[in-house]
């Protein structure tokens, strides 16, 4: 009964709240509404350091962790460990928060070099993890006087839970290898994200890291399971994407301002990934349309 009227609290609060971006300024963490709460969305492969929970509180999300398909209902959620390759379909609209922890948030509970690693089965505590998730978006959403007080009493109180009821200890070599490759090659997609709109060879980016073209081909195929010519054209379309929802740019800018020679390359791209012309998606846009601004496909059996 309790959850029932939370859930129902919460979700008024979110509703009202949908256009807060919350960087989180003076607070260890960042917490914000789930860019695809409007459905007709998916969230290409991907990881990051980060520590990262999905509370869904209305609606539904399908989740796919390491090559397996979750269903996240109303009420649950996903955590995500660190570097762990994850995406997100979300073809209905919902209501969920992220929440994303630094990794060096918990360096005094390594199992491993830099490796700490939580469960994902489900857990009598689970309830008490998804109050605490909306209260801490609830009272930052709201600001009340001593709002950061309360805030980070409540985040401390999640991390307090995580380290002692979800923490995996019996973890093995291979976990934390396959955690260290990540973690290599995080700092060379890192450095795709900030350089993508420029000239980037495979053979010039294995030499700014002092690895051979041939080992770093290898390292995105073993490790994020798609080659590098095919992430490289992921940041770059969404890259393109983003701008072509946000800004009045044409389409020829965007595209030159992301990395692609032309706008027909770009529209060959956003077509394979969004299933829609760029052209197609701007007049979507239109005021009165009700369709959302994220174009859907199907990722199953989809790399990258």
């Amino acid at each position: 009964m309790y959850m029932d009227l939370f859930l129902k609290d919460l979700v008024q609060i979110m509703k009202f709240s949908h256009e807060l971006i919350m960087p989180n300024q003076g607070l260890p963490f960042k917490v914000f509404l789930f860019e695809g709460g409007e459905g007709n969305y998916f969230r290409d492969k991907h990881w990051h350091r980060s520590v990262e929970l999905f509370a869904v509180y209305e609606g539904a999300l399908k989740f796919y962790l390491n090559e397996e398909e979750y269903l996240l209902r109303t009420g649950e959620f996903m955590l995500v460990n660190s570097n762990e390759i994850h995406s997100v379909d979300s073809p209905e609209p919902n209501q969920t928060i992220v929440l994303q922890i630094p990794l060096k948030t918990f360096e005094d509970y390594y199992t491993g070099e830099q490796f700490i690693r939580f469960t994902h089965d489900p857990l009598p505590q689970d309830g008490r993890v998804m109050e605490l998730i909306g209260d801490i978006y609830g009272a930052y959403a709201e600001r009340a006087c001593g709002y950061e007080m309360k805030v980070k009493g409540l985040y401390y109180m999640l991390l307090y839970l995580l380290v002692t009821e979800y923490r995996e200890t019996d973890v093995t070599p291979d976990m934390v290898k396959w955690h260290k490759n990540l973690n290599r090659l995080s700092l060379i997609t890192g450095y795709i994200k900030e350089n993508y709109a420029s000239e980037m060879s495979l053979e010039a980016l294995a030499e700014i890291f002092g690895y051979s073209p041939t080992y770093l081909s290898r390292m995105f195929q073993k490790y994020a399971g798609i080659n590098y010519k095919s992430y490289l054209q992921n940041v770059r379309v969404e890259r393109a994407f983003q701008e072509i929802a946000n800004t009045e740019h044409t389409i020829s800018e965007a595209a030159m301002n992301n990395g692609f020679p032309n706008s027909k390359a770009l529209a060959k791209a956003f077509q394979k990934k969004y299933g829609m012309l760029p052209s197609e998606y701007r007049s979507k846009q239109r005021p009165g349309d009700e369709s959302g601004i994220h174009p859907k496909k199907d990722i199953r059996g989809q790399r990258g």
